[in-house]
């Protein structure tokens, strides 16, 4: 039996759109030979839906392009497809409304259908808003195989691999007790950095308890704030993992259950067939395959050899750029946009958000503004013109000396006898805000704004100025991070080609390919809001090796400032990053959707009160 895996990139609410792609790969798994063919969790309707689930037309719609898909499908080949279902006893017994559920589909009609059991309400997941949980886990059979059905969190009830048990039930025990052959699992899981190994070595570890293969077909993709990355596999008896399907881009493999050996086997088809898109990875082995909305083209990694199975890009700086640039491309594409703009202020945030940009959609649909100020250094403004350069992205310069002046002239009589200040400050940041606001206006580009997880962490930000934007992109992103990250793509990490320079007036020419991304001084002078004259972070902020690691603890570990401190950091400047964090709430709950790569970010996951005691 051949069973076909088509990792796709769903759009939330696009029910025509993703029904297509579920076409597409069905047609392709049926050239394949394959008997069945898994999508993702809500495959259908996309991940996460959320209030589109309490319009009841929105349900109704996916009904019955569910009934088209079946009667549009290969006849012969099962497809398990997710959607929402309504949950028809809901009026006389109580409970939500709908099911998450995966449905069979084959012979034009829907053969079976199997609701999610374990609803996720931790982080970004909110699943017993909308669902009624499933009663009881179920299974198919093609042939004489039984195959049990599994919904994304039903796998994650592991109570021996986690040290306890999050939910009274266990589907996969459940399964085994049903005596089923194989496990089948759709599931939207989100990125965080190091879940990819977190996920297999949990199912390889269920495997081995229960002795079932597990095939684990995952989304890819950008849905606001979250990441999806895919990193669909197959787990044989022994816990091995036989096929490996791509990070961060859409893919399509397929493998073979054996009958006879009641076990998965590799089927040969892995090629790496994938060439379409690079994510700029760097080189020494295949391109990744697009990042867009179709099937990628490839089947996986070779399955043919299991000890060479990994996920690819490896853990750390690597991983998390391509996260960063599917979450951007995916942003930008999905909202209707085609361009961005953002400042660029010869700093390093802006500088790895505007490779990050370049790498997304392409340098030529990226714009970067200098604005700079009285106290704005000469270097900082060669710097971001060498990056400009660097990248290929087109450039505006727009002095805010004479706005400045105009604030100045306004606000004297009110300001008479007080001191420059923090007040005084964010007025420039207000007004490059309001300019690049302008600009996105006028031309239609997506703003995005480039503060890092530090500042948004402190405070170390200005509402309605650098906060300003339609998305947040390393807002997730520790500043030590940033700094890893830039040095990474000049070691050669960043190998997307530079194309020539855009029309500009700031000569001389692009750098030759090969050459440093971010201009070297951008990554060893002094981190500057430049805001006043000779201002550096460090300021009023401590070192950042010393800042992030505070804050780690802090917002990712749920340390008190105790434990904290405890940890070796002194104490006074605990207590003022803990004080700085706490106060800073309201700006957060007022930015841009910021990209989550980590398992804390102030994002959806993130639901802190902002009118509270300063003791917590």
């Amino acid at each position: 039996m051949k069973i076909a895996i088509a990792q796709l990139n769903p759009t939330i609410g696009d029910i025509l759109g993703n029904s297509n792609l579920i076409l597409e790969a069905a047609k392709k798994a049926e050239v394949e030979g394959a008997n069945l063919l898994l999508t993702p969790e809500l495959s259908l309707i996309g991940y996460p839906p959320r209030d589109l689930l309490i319009n009841p037309s929105f349900i109704a719609d996916a009904g019955a392009q569910l009934l088209q898909l079946a009667q549009a499908l290969p006849p012969e080949l099962a497809v398990i497809a997710g959607t929402a279902l309504p949950n028809a006893n809901a009026v006389q017994l109580g409970g939500k409304s709908l099911f998450n559920s995966a449905v069979l589909l084959q012979n034009g009609v829907v053969k079976q259908v199997f609701h999610k059991r374990l609803l996720p309400t931790y982080d970004v997941f909110d699943e017993d808003r909308y669902f009624e949980p499933g009663e009881n886990s179920n299974y198919f059979s093609i042939g004489e195989v039984k195959i049990g059905v599994t919904i994304c969190e039903d796998l994650w009830n592991n109570e021996e691999f986690w040290g306890k048990r999050s939910y009274a039930g266990d589907p996969v025990s459940d399964l085994a007790k049903l005596g089923v052959d194989l496990v089948v699992n759709l599931s939207a899981s989100p990125y965080s950095a190091l879940k990819r190994g977190v996920r297999s070595a949990m199912l390889q570890h269920s495997v081995i308890r229960c002795g079932i293969p597990i095939i684990y077909a995952n989304q890819i993709g950008g849905n606001d704030d979250i990441i999806f990355d895919g990193s669909s596999f197959a787990v044989n008896r022994k816990g091995d993992l036989i096929q490996v399907l791509a990070s961060f881009e859409t893919d399509f493999a397929v493998l073979e259950y054996d009958a006879a050996k009641q076990d998965l086997v590799a089927s040969g088809n892995g090629q790496d067939a994938r060439s379409t898109t690079d994510l700029g990875l760097g080189e020494g082995r295949q391109k990744l395959g697009s990042i867009g909305s179709g099937v990628g083209s490839g089947n996986g990694q070779d399955a043919r050899s299991t000890t060479d199975l990994s996920f690819y890009p490896a853990v750390g700086d690597a991983e998390i750029w391509a996260a960063l640039v599917l979450g951007v491309r995916d942003y930008v594409r999905k909202c209707g946009f085609s361009k961005v703009v953002l400042g660029l202020s010869g700093g390093i945030d802006s500088a790895l958000v505007a490779a990050i940009a370049s790498c997304a959609i392409g340098p030529e649909n990226v714009l970067g503004v200098l604005m700079p100020s009285p106290y704005s250094s000469d270097h900082s403004v060669n710097d971001a013109l060498e990056l400009a350069r660097n990248l290929g992205i087109a450039i505006e310069m727009l002095s805010i000396d004479d706005l400045m002046k105009t604030y100045d002239r306004t606000l004297a009589d009110l300001f008479v006898n007080t001191t420059f200040g923090i007040a005084e400050e964010n007025i420039q940041s207000r007004i490059r805000g309001n300019l690049l606001m302008a600009i996105s206006n006028k031309f239609g580009h997506l703003l995005l704004s480039t503060g890092n997880k530090s500042e948004m962490a402190v405070g170390y930000c200005t509402l309605y100025g650098d906060m300003n934007g339609g998305l947040a992109v390393i807002s997730d992103v520790p500043k030590t991070r940033v700094y890893s990250l830039c040095r990474w793509l000049n070691s050669g990490g960043y190998v997307g080609a530079v194309p020539p320079c855009p029309p500009s007036p700031y000569p001389p020419p692009c750098p030759p390919l090969g050459k440093e991304i971010i201009p070297v001084n951008i990554i060893t002078k002094p981190p500057s809001a430049e805001l006043k004259p000779g201002q550096i972070d460090q300021d009023s902020l401590p070192d950042y090796d010393v800042l992030d690691d505070i804050l780690q603890r802090l917002i990712e570990h749920h340390e008190s400032a105790q434990q904290i401190v405890a940890a070796g950091h002194d104490e006074a400047v605990v207590k003022r990053v803990v004080k700085l964090v706490r106060q800073a709430e309201f700006k957060r709950r007022q930015a841009a959707p910021g990209l989550k790569i980590s398992d804390r970010a102030f994002g959806t996951g993130w639901r802190m009160p902002i009118a509270k005691s300063s003791f917590y």
